[in-house]
């Protein structure tokens, strides 16, 4: 099976530096650019997985909750097996994170199972080549990491933003004066 080297990043992302936040930001560009691959539950549900453990670690529980929830109901339309990794055991993990956000117990990382060889060789290839662990502990990240929303760069939104509301403007005075 060919994997797209997006999933492979994700999944290196998700285990070996704990930053969740580009997890999302990986698949998420990789999911809109094939929007019609077969394949959006998934790639959907492993995106919201990520955003959920990114908000369960920083104590955002709501978030988190929402987003366990909103994963489950994709992964729970797939097969057991879904792009060499066991669906059916992250939807027990994910069932898990939800009653574990609810009682308000202490974080613990997820870890997708990889039942395909294959999939396996490519990630620990990877993780060699970036001089990297598999699955270490979110309690080895660092803050940057932990709090990644707030420390980008967004001036490029911002300025994006504020040139739209600047267009609306001059359409509604266009408007008027009509």
């Amino acid at each position: 099976m060919v994997y797209p080297k997006e999933y492979i990043n994700y999944l290196i992302e998700f285990h070996a530096t704990r930053d969740y936040f580009e997890c999302h930001e990986l698949l998420e560009e990789y999911w809109k650019e094939h929007p019609n691959d077969g394949n959006e539950a998934f790639w959907v549900g492993c995106i919201q997985v990520a955003v959920g453990q990114y908000h369960e670690r920083r104590n955002n529980l709501r978030g988190a909750r929402l987003m366990y929830e909103s994963a489950i109901e994709k992964f729970t339309m797939l097969p057991q097996v879904v792009k060499g990794i066991d669906v059916h055991n992250i939807t027990v993990q994910l069932q898990q994170h939800v009653q574990a956000c609810q009682l308000q117990l202490p974080y613990n990382d997820m870890k997708f199972i990889i039942v395909d060889p294959q999939l396996g060789e490519l990630c620990e290839q990877e993780v060699a080549l970036r001089n990297l662990r598999w699955d270490i502990s979110s309690k080895e990240v660092s803050e940057e990491i932990i709090h990644r929303h707030k420390l980008r760069d967004r001036s490029d939104v911002i300025a994006a933003r504020q040139e739209a509301l600047r267009k609306k403007s001059i359409e509604r005075d266009f408007t008027k004066e009509e």
